[in-house]
C-alpha cells in the first residue's frame, strides 16, 4: 500500500490513498486552524475504530443488535515521559446484551490489527530522495 502525504497549507498535512484523503491539522495553539484532528488523534482513533470493526463483525455474525453498544477509549499518558502508557477500551453493552457473549466480545476486540501492530511494531526506514519533475 502506498500513501501520498502532502502539505495543503498552514499546519495541515493530508494523506491520500485509493479514493480517500485523511485530513489533519494542528490546533490554533500549535500553529494550525483546528480544522481537522491532529495526526496523533487520527492514530489513536484508529485503535478504537479497529476494535470497533471486530466488535461489529462479532455481533453481525451472531445476529446480535449493535444498538446501544459503544467503545469508550481512554488514553493514559506517562507523566514523566509524556508518552502513552496505557490504553483502555471499555466495551459498553446495553442491559439486554446476552451475558454469555461478553467475554467473546472482548476477545474479538483484541483481534484488532492496529493493536497487534503496536504489540509487534514494524521497522521504520525514513530517507530522502530527489523527486523527478512531472512531465
Amino acid at each position: 500500500m502506498e500513501m501520498v502525504i502532502d502539505f495543503p497549507g498552514g499546519a495541515k498535512v493530508d494523506a491520500h490513498f485509493g479514493n480517500f484523503t485523511v485530513k489533519t491539522d494542528q490546533p490554533p495553539m500549535g500553529g494550525g486552524e483546528g480544522s481537522a484532528p491532529t495526526p496523533f488523534a487520527v492514530f489513536l482513533a484508529s485503535i478504537g475504530t479497529c476494535a470497533g470493526i471486530y466488535v461489529l463483525g462479532f455481533c453481525k455474525q451472531r445476529g446480535l443488535p449493535t444498538e446501544g453498544i459503544r467503545i469508550i477509549q481512554r488514553v493514559h499518558t506517562n507523566p514523566v515521559t509524556g508518552m502513552v502508557g496505557d490504553i483502555d477500551l471499555e466495551i459498553q453493552v446495553p442491559p439486554e446484551f446476552p451475558e454469555r457473549y461478553t467475554e467473546a466480545l472482548v476477545r474479538s476486540a483484541e483481534l484488532c490489527a492496529v493493536k497487534k501492530h503496536l504489540e509487534n511494531p514494524p521497522s521504520f526506514h525514513v530517507y530522502t530522495r530527489v523527486a523527478q519533475p512531472a512531465g
